[in-house]
């Protein structure tokens, strides 16, 4: 079982990621957080494979949280969650340590299977078209 543990802070989102990776064979949700800073006490209590990370977050923002929560355990896989995947925000990701992004408004299959790669070791990050 991938141990996955959400980070943002919009209610929503999280209950949406939540019952979507619950119905995923092979994926457990182990905790969820609201915030950067809630991150860092989180992974050490339930250990998950892959931390969710919102980019976009009050307080910590989710690189900032990953710049932290890799300092602290640095063979965390942290893929980095944003509703856009342009080259600022990829660039972002890779500078704070995340081995992959995905796109918000994506589908739960492109999620699923991106949580699986980099939980196998990959990386994943966006197709830019155009």
């Amino acid at each position: 079982m991938i141990r996955v543990l959400i980070v943002d802070d919009h209610d929503l989102v999280r209950a949406g990621m939540h019952s979507i990776l619950s119905q995923a064979d092979g994926i457990v949700v182990v905790g969820e957080c609201t915030d950067g800073e809630q991150v860092l006490a989180a992974v050490g209590a339930v250990i998950p494979d892959v931390v969710l990370m919102d980019r976009q977050m009050p307080v910590t923002s989710g690189a900032e949280a990953t710049r932290a929560l890799l300092a602290i355990h640095p063979t965390a896989r942290v893929l980095m969650m944003s509703v856009a995947g342009t080259e600022k925000v990829i660039r972002e990701a890779v500078s704070a340590g995340a081995v992959g992004c995905v796109i918000k408004n994506g589908n739960s299959r492109h999620m699923i299977a991106a949580i699986m790669a980099v939980a196998a070791g990959g990386h994943v990050w966006p197709v830019r078209r155009g």
